[in-house]
């Protein structure tokens, strides 16, 4: 099968780069949201990095003449063409792939998507931390929700070490996708994202990782705003449903962690998926009230 991925910027970044940042763009997404969420990587504090940007499949026009304006400008930023939507998955293993290719040095992949803002010192913050814990193989952190307005209607933390990270796989992905930094010896080792997966390919990863034996952690600080809008109860669908019930059975099975309270509360949360998207609603944020009070951030 013939590559689909063509690389259509001719920015020429430093071999040397220490980081990647893989984001991928859609039909969906808005002009304004992808400005601000590209902004918030060049005006990171921690500058190491390239930036590869997967057009997957058709995207709105004047978001293309953005991407290949600002792609122009800064010679750290790759901009690659998929002219058939494949899907994250798909999208984000080129990127390893390719940095692979071109700089086996390579040391972290951070994760961005198209509709977020990360915080000026996000990238820092992780790269300090596993500079300072080299056992850690994937870092995430805390978050904010933010509105279509940017105005901020939620945050969500997850548990900061490895064992509580863990023990929750089979109830919830305790790594928030968007905010998460990996190291690239996972990827050398043959790891990648699941291509069969439209969805849910970050919750199976973190499960064969965990088996793996990989060490997982969360930063406590909430640095990226995570963009949930109202149309967000109603996107998860019966796939998206479906694949995390089957997510949790596998973190069971993998991780030995048959339970009553897990298989209980795997069927609770797809019959909760499937009910009206105000039932939805009210059980998410009963569900993240649950969590803040069962997680305790020293």
């Amino acid at each position: 099968m013939s590559n689909p991925f063509k690389i259509i910027s001719s920015a020429n970044p430093e071999a040397s780069s220490e980081s990647v940042v893989g984001m991928a763009v859609y039909i969906e997404d808005r002009l304004d949201w992808v400005e601000q969420a590209i902004n918030s990587i060049l005006q990171q504090t921690y500058q190491k990095y390239v930036f590869v940007i997967v057009i997957d499949g058709e995207i709105n026009q004047k978001i293309y003449t953005y991407l290949c304006d600002v792609c122009r400008q800064n010679k750290q930023m790759i901009l690659v063409l998929n002219r058939s939507n494949l899907g994250l998955s798909t999208c984000m293993n080129f990127v390893v792939d390719w940095v692979l290719a071109k700089n086996d040095e390579t040391k972290y992949f951070f994760r961005m998507d198209a509709d977020d803002i990360s915080e000026e010192n996000r990238f820092a913050a992780q790269v300090d931390y596993l500079e300072k814990h080299q056992n850690v193989s994937v870092l995430g952190c805390a978050l904010k929700e933010i509105n279509e307005f940017g105005a901020v209607v939620g945050k969500r933390k997850l548990p900061l070490k490895h064992g509580d990270i863990v023990k929750f796989l089979p109830k919830r992905c305790s790594i928030n996708h968007p905010t998460v930094a990996i190291r690239f010896d996972v990827f050398k080792n043959g790891f990648r994202y699941n291509e069969a997966l439209r969805n849910t390919q970050d919750y199976f990863l973190w499960i064969e990782l965990a088996a793996a034996g990989y060490q997982f952690a969360n930063l406590g600080k909430k640095l990226l705003q995570f963009r949930r809008v109202n149309d967000f109860y109603k996107r998860r669908g019966l796939n998206k449903s479906l694949n995390e019930f089957k997510a949790r059975f596998y973190a069971m099975r993998v991780l030995k962690r048959y339970t009553v309270g897990n298989i209980v509360y795997a069927f609770a949360v797809l019959f909760l998926r499937l009910m009206p998207s105000k039932v939805v609603k009210l059980a998410y944020k009963l569900d993240r009230y649950l969590l803040a009070k069962k997680v305790k951030h020293e």
